[in-house]
């Protein structure tokens, strides 16, 4: 085979994709597309962003599609992309070079017939898929067989997430290696990465592996991001720290992102933003997926200058000028973190980086850790729970303790160690033994907490040393050099974060964090399968045992006064994660909430007042762990409202507290048999026709409060409106 005739083939195609006659394949890319198209290899590609590794496997599908010297064209490229926004923007890229792509994924179900006969008639050549297709029963059974038989090149993006070494392990992507290992003899395989050290690349290439010693070839290069200027800066306060990046993207040129670690965080921050005269928008997990395309649109368009964004705006997102990216909050990864700020500076001279990290940072990372792996007696009730007859997770979840996240990621895993199989109706055993690997999460956990630790000495890196060098050598990069410095952070010298603010930016920024008050949305649905725990409620809470919207102080994942509620009501740090271990606070309610407690109250009253309606007494939902704090809340707030305080939602004392981290539907349960009523007869009598506030310290998954108002609303409450201290 003409081999230097397929490297000029290589070039026209790369000329094509990326519009310039000018440009150039890498030494590494075409070694790369050589190994697939040539030589019908293995390859993992372990390249920085913006390298240029989606042109690796576009080059390679050009080639492969329209027959390369000596073989007949190859069947369609199937590409595995963990996110939408990745997939938009490779279909628009290959559609630059004449390749036909189509995708498949949870947001085009209604066009998947459409999708497969196109398929099936050649009419396609890329197929993306979602890794969550792979673990669809349909998909699974109908559609991967056909694509696996048929396939000219498969393409796993972002391969660390194979990994459960990696930051950002997916159980879908598990899934790939029997997609791999039902490929035809001779089907080329590419994964793709630019964030994986030495250990991940080893499980990466392992699991790619069809058992040669020498059957995939590792592309590594050099992880260095000459445009990026990396820095931290701590400033004492939150306040401080939005009021710094509000003036430094005032002077800044250019859009870019700001990422923090929690929605809450997220919304907050780009109101702050906008209320100092910025274009900016929040991004999150909870954004809509036609408005997360708007929003994506609208900063690559330079009509934004921020996305204001979680983790939710992260691989796939390609806008070559960005110009900044900033993180309120440090993640909780060194890999993590330059993934995301590898979004910068693609396609610019200078892209500044900035972290400013806050005391909130681990309390949020340990919150995240207690989603891992759930411990055995846990795994093991799933199973039990299990049986022949298919039950969705819907069904499942009341007969179990977990959430339901965490529940679905758990089966996940079990489905592709093969002790439970997804089919139409839901999940079901499958007889297979099955052991615990204790093992592998111990192992799994204690890189996380090493991976922290590495994040920890980030930011207190010091005089002498360098931010880039600190980043590839945890990503084991094999051209860093021993005393190397990139003599462009704020350590070696060429940024300056200077943490002076303007006072009347900083002011602004107090007023908007000062401000208290989050709305608290009322329960309308009871969670499916109650009666399967003896819980006899279904279907629509009815409108007349319904709770109002309420009230609360703050989100306890926020900013600004949700600081002074996680450290009175969060548990102390010696005590388990469960919250029926609850520690803080119990005694009066400190001073200095005190008066965000009566703006927020007031507030409500004078809303329902406009409303047409009135508050003619309190009811406070009695606590076990915390009574006096409850007791002063709700006498003050029956102070402040100038109406009595008429009893209680009370816990039956012969039940033990509750566990608060579990699944809705057994939080309910747990709620529904424990509450009841502790009013004296005059109140009783005086109840019906009235409306009364209904005071918790704290509300989670919402069921306390509904059950709560429920009981009222049976007893005559016209209506009942909660106020808490925080929302979770």
């Amino acid at each position: 085979m003409d081999t230097v005739t397929t490297e000029a083939r290589a070039q026209a195609a790369l000329q094509a994709l990326v519009g310039r006659p000018d440009a150039r394949l890498r030494a590494d890319q075409w070694r790369a597309i050589e190994a697939l198209v040539v030589h019908r290899r293995r390859a993992l590609v372990v390249q920085r962003t913006g390298w240029g590794k989606s042109a690796v496997y576009f080059v390679a599908t050009a080639l492969l599609r329209a027959g390369v010297e000596g073989r007949p064209p190859a069947g369609p490229t199937v590409i595995v992309s963990p996110l939408l926004a990745l997939m938009r923007d490779q279909i628009g890229a290959a559609s630059r070079a004449g390749i036909r792509a189509v995708t498949v994924n949870s947001a085009n179900v209604t066009e998947w017939e459409s999708v497969h006969a196109a398929i099936a008639a050649g009419e396609v050549d890329v197929v993306l898929c979602s890794p969550e297709r792979l673990n669809n029963p349909g998909f699974r059974s109908e559609v991967l067989p056909r694509l696996a038989a048929t396939a000219g090149l498969v393409v796993v993006d972002e391969a660390h997430c194979i990994s459960d070494w990696g930051h950002d392990f997916r159980p879908d992507y598990r899934r790939i290696r029997t997609l791999l290992e039902d490929l035809p003899a001779g089907v080329p395989v590419l994964a793709t990465t630019a964030t994986a050290n030495d250990r991940v690349s080893a499980d990466v290439a392992e699991q790619l592996g069809t058992g040669d010693d020498d059957d995939v070839l590792v592309l590594r290069g050099s992880l260095d991001r000459e445009s990026l200027r990396l820095g931290v800066l701590s400033l004492p306060d939150q306040a401080q720290r939005v009021a710094w990046l509000a003036e430094r993207m005032a002077a800044w040129q250019g859009s870019g992102i700001v990422y923090t670690l929690t929605v809450a965080q997220a919304e907050q921050v780009a109101e702050q933003l906008r209320a100092a005269g910025l274009e900016v928008e929040s991004y999150t997990g909870r954004t809509e997926p036609a408005r997360r395309e708007q929003l994506e649109e609208d900063l690559r368009a330079n009509r934004l200058r921020a996305l204001v964004a979680t983790s939710a705006l992260g691989m796939g997102f390609d806008k070559p000028d960005l110009a900044f990216v900033v993180h309120l909050g440090a993640p909780s990864s060194p890999i993590a973190y330059y993934q995301q700020v590898g979004r910068a500076g693609r396609g610019v001279d200078r892209a500044d980086v900035v972290l400013l990290p806050g005391p909130e940072d681990r309390d949020i990372w340990a919150y995240f850790g207690s989603l891992a792996f759930p411990p055995e007696h846990a795994v093991r009730e799933v199973l039990a729970a299990l049986g022949d007859e298919p039950l969705s997770t819907v069904r499942l979840e009341p007969l179990v303790d977990l959430r339901r996240t965490r529940l679905e990621t758990m089966l996940k895993v079990l489905d592709v160690d093969g002790a439970v199989e997804r089919v139409a109706g839901g999940w079901r055993t499958t007889g297979a033994p099955w052991e615990y690997d204790a093992e592998r999460y111990a192992r799994v956990d204690a890189a996380r907490e090493r991976e922290q630790q590495a994040m920890v000495a980030y930011v207190g890196l010091g005089a002498g040393q360098c931010r880039m060098a600190f980043l590839r050598a945890q990503l084991s990069d094999p051209e860093l050099e021993e005393g190397w410095r990139c003599g462009r952070c704020d350590l070696c010298g060429s940024l300056d974060l200077d943490a002076t603010v303007d006072e009347a930016r900083l002011e602004q920024a107090r007023a908007v964090l000062d401000r208290p008050g989050a709305d608290v949305a009322p329960r309308k649905q009871w969670p499916t399968g109650m009666a399967a725990v003896g819980v006899p409620l279904q279907g629509r809470i009815p409108a007349e045992e319904q709770a109002a919207a309420g009230r609360a102080v703050a989100r306890l994942d926020g900013l600004g006064w949700s600081a002074a509620l996680r450290e009175m009501l969060e548990p102390s740090p010696d005590r388990p994660a469960g919250r029926e271990a609850r520690g803080g606070h119990d005694g009066e309610l400190p001073t200095g909430l005190r008066g965000a407690v009566e703006r927020v109250l007031t507030d409500q009253l004078a809303a329902i007042r406009e409303a047409g309606g009135q508050v003619e007494g309190v009811v406070v939902i009695s606590s076990v762990t915390r009574p006096q704090l409850l007791d002063h809340l709700a006498r003050g707030v029956a102070h402040l409202a100038q109406v009595p305080l008429v009893g209680a939602v009370a816990p039956d004392p012969a039940r033990p507290p509750g566990r608060h981290d579990v699944n809705s539907a057994t939080r309910l349960a747990g709620v529904h048999q424990r509450l009841r009523l502790d009013l004296p007869e005059a109140s009783l009598t005086g109840l019906p026709g009235r409306s009364v506030l209904l005071v918790d310290d704290l509300t989670d998954s919402g069921w306390t409060l509904t059950v709560a108002a429920r009981l009222l609303r049976q007893a005559g409450a016209a209506a009942v409106h909660p106020f808490v201290l925080a929302q979770r």
